[in-house]
């Protein structure tokens, strides 16, 4: 496999609408597997929309375990021509002041993988060359080795943009994206609106890759490309299992990171998809799992399907496991609020979940286990993610967190707060958990699982 990574200079540069044309005019011509840097899981869906291959992620935060990260990166390659990796944020952007804390940079120098970086043009000129020059100076041991222009107004406009860096710095500029308010998809949340919500998506793409393949030197891409010849050697020694497990996946819940689910069809357990929305009943498995994902957005069809949250409130009642993530978390309490409106939700867990106009908690965080739950035991320390526009509130005295998380950003703690709630066998919370982040915490989490389908 050859490589490539495509950077912003800051969010909104274009890096996406970039990487989904490329993806579409290299899918058209090879095999391509695509990649995320950091926690997303909308941008994944459009790659893999594309590529018809599970986009991955990599995040060295999430998985602290280099080898498990290479793993990541090189398994079930040898089928694949070419991978490309999309950035995060702008290309030194990480946690903190630190440019090599999980940002773009890090990982582009972790796999040695060679960038271009993606500039939006719009109102500048020579002063592209300056941020282009000042981008390859901040860290050389970044190879930024080419140059896409975004949003410009004309080709006389990429002209002199591509003159100016060329004169001022040895970066070649190899193409450029004209400005196009048909080529722009719509954003939710600090991201993009999933695919599927979006009309006429298809179209849109496909307009990004005419533009794409007019307007870039993709030859040129292929040629900067970096390759991989290693094998993929599995760090993790699996604990198998042949628990099913029933799985959430709709409109209102679909987070999920392709490699967790891979990760449990490789360690045998046998995944049931259901939708919370248009199902009327549940699967038959001994275990349910619910991603993150919109219920706000879906919270009166959630809702209106009564005999869905019944079999779920008496499928934890039975004492069956139930692990939730953020969204799931939203579903399983009492109620959603949103502005005025209330609507009842599965009722497991005492509170209720209400949106809020910003963002509550946003980013990494480490995490100690307070007290024994599915996710582990008491002393237990992980790492996740939190990104919601919501806020859940206890209405019991019972209820207690079982987690408690930290924010660390250049070596100092500048947030705390808990949260996670056991009730039975059901967890919930707003954390995303990526199941490789360590050697031990799957196969742990799978045996706990046992546990309490045994015991119920």
């Amino acid at each position: 496999m050859r490589a490539i990574l495509l950077a912003g200079a800051n969010s909104g540069s274009g890096k996406t609408t970039v990487t989904l044309g490329l993806l579409k005019v290299l899918s058209e011509k090879m095999a391509v597997q695509p990649y995320k840097i950091g926690p997303d899981y909308v941008d994944t869906k459009f790659h893999s929309r594309i590529t018809g291959r599970p986009s991955r992620n990599i995040d060295n935060f999430l998985i602290p375990d280099e080898d498990i990260l290479k793993y990541l990166f090189l398994k079930n390659t040898e089928d694949v021509d070419i991978g490309v990796v999309e950035g995060v944020m702008g290309l030194y952007d990480g946690l903190g002041s630190d440019k090599d804390a999980f940002s773009t940079s890090a990982i582009a120098k972790l796999l040695h993988l060679p960038v271009i970086l993606v500039v939006d043009g719009h109102g500048m000129s020579t002063s592209v060359a300056a941020i282009v020059k000042g981008y390859v100076a901040f860290d050389p041991e970044v190879n930024i080795c080419g140059v896409i222009i975004n949003n410009i107004m004309g080709k006389t406009h990429f002209d002199l943009i591509k003159k100016a860096v060329e004169r001022y710095t040895d970066i070649p500029v190899i193409g450029y994206l004209p400005r196009d308010k048909e080529m722009s998809l719509p954003s939710r949340q600090l991201g993009l609106v999933p695919d599927k919500e979006i009309d006429k998506v298809d179209e849109k793409i496909d307009l990004v890759a005419q533009h794409i393949s007019e307007t870039v030197d993709v030859d040129r891409i292929l040629e900067l490309t970096n390759s991989y010849d290693e094998q993929a050697t599995d760090p993790l020694q699996l604990y198998q299992s042949s628990l099913r497990i029933g799985i959430a996946r709709d409109e209102a819940f679909n987070f999920y990171y392709a490699d967790n689910l891979e990760l449990m069809k490789k360690a045998g357990l046998k995944i049931v998809f259901f939708s919370p929305i248009h199902d009327q009943q549940l699967p038959e498995v001994d275990a349910l799992y619910f991603g993150g994902g919109y219920p706000e957005e879906f919270a009166r069809e959630l809702s209106e399907n009564v005999s869905m949250r019944t079999a779920i409130k008496e499928f934890s009642a039975s004492g069956a496991p139930i692990y939730a993530e953020c969204g799931g978390l939203m579903y399983l309490g009492d109620a959603l609020m949103i502005r005025d409106d209330r609507f009842e939700m599965v009722g497991v867990l005492s509170g209720h979940s209400e949106m809020t106009p910003r963002l509550k908690k946003f980013g990494y965080c480490y995490v100690d286990v307070t007290n024994d739950c599915l996710l582990g035991t008491q002393g237990t320390q992980l790492v996740g993610h939190e990104f919601h526009h919501s806020v859940f509130t206890v209405e019991s005295s019972d209820l207690k967190p079982v987690l408690e998380m930290k924010k660390v950003r250049d070596g100092e703690v500048v947030d705390t707060w808990t949260g996670g709630y056991q009730v039975g066998n059901t967890f919930a919370s707003y954390l995303h958990i990526h199941f490789y982040q360590n050697k031990v915490f799957f196969n742990n989490l799978i045996q706990r699982l046992e546990l309490a389908v045994n015991d119920s």
